[in-house]
């Protein structure tokens, strides 16, 4: 039975909204992602809750103020399961591309990524920002955050950190089925929030990225590691591709 099964038998919450209707296993897909990839820490479980109902009863409120960058990381290395309204996040730009506050008149006109000398002139950061990935402004009020074994809600996005070789093997799940080519988008800021998070969130396929100088400043994520967003519902068909290429004839491990 899922991490998720035995807390809704456990009658802890049995009315929480948006919900995915299949019973995901959780604790043996993390089993399987941390098994074949040899990761370092746990796949995180992030959900942008709606409302205060939304919250999984006995999912405390972080102490601290973070980045959600951080956040993830608190989840992913440390083990913590919880969530964060609107201030306890600290990064005006992560708070807004989840949803949970509106873009201030410095981010939206280029001015704030201007300062920190990114961009040539406002006008190529304010195109930059135009195309950011981001939930609709105020319709989030919180992110709830676990470890992908551990969770006691259906997430939405299950974000990976992993080294490059790892993101080639997770390529390689991603088009086991279906074929192709991968499609990414990022823009070398807003990695975690905008890239991993609100991008699979809003288009329901996996997403790749090079992580940025906030997140890796900020949240652990080491100079050989890269960020992957992978929308909660296609976690079981994800994990069996990942699991036969994997073990394919081919496959370098």
């Amino acid at each position: 039975m899922s991490v998720r099964g035995d807390y809704f038998n456990r009658g802890v919450s049995a009315n929480m909204e948006d919900e995915i209707r299949t019973d995901i296993p959780y604790a043996e897909i993390a089993e399987t992602l941390k098994e074949t990839l040899n990761l370092r820490g746990s796949p995180v479980a992030v959900k942008l809750a709606k409302s205060k109902e939304a919250i999984p009863e006995g999912v405390r409120s972080i102490d601290d103020t973070a980045r959600h960058c951080q956040m993830i990381s608190k989840a992913r290395l440390d083990g913590e399961i919880f969530y964060a309204t609107a201030d306890k996040h600290v990064c005006m730009g992560g708070a807004w591309a989840l949803g949970l506050k509106e873009l201030t008149r410095s981010l939206r006109t280029g001015e704030f990524y201007y300062k920190l000398g990114k961009f040539e002139s406002w006008a190529a950061c304010m195109r930059t920002i135009q195309q950011v990935p981001h939930v609709p402004e105020l319709e989030t009020y919180a992110t709830v955050y676990a470890p992908l074994e551990k969770t006691p809600f259906d997430p939405h996005v299950v974000i990976i950190i992993a080294e490059p070789r790892t993101m080639l093997k997770l390529a390689q799940a991603t088009l086991y089925r279906l074929g192709g080519r991968i499609e990414s988008t990022m823009a070398g800021i807003q990695s975690v929030c905008a890239d991993a998070t609100a991008q699979p969130y809003l288009t329901g396929r996996v997403n790749y990225s090079l992580g940025c100088d906030g997140s890796r400043r900020f949240s652990g994520i080491e100079d050989a590691e890269l960020v992957i967003g992978i929308p909660a519902e296609i976690l079981p068909e994800f994990a069996r591709a990942l699991a036969i290429v994997t073990a394919a004839p081919g496959s370098v491990r």
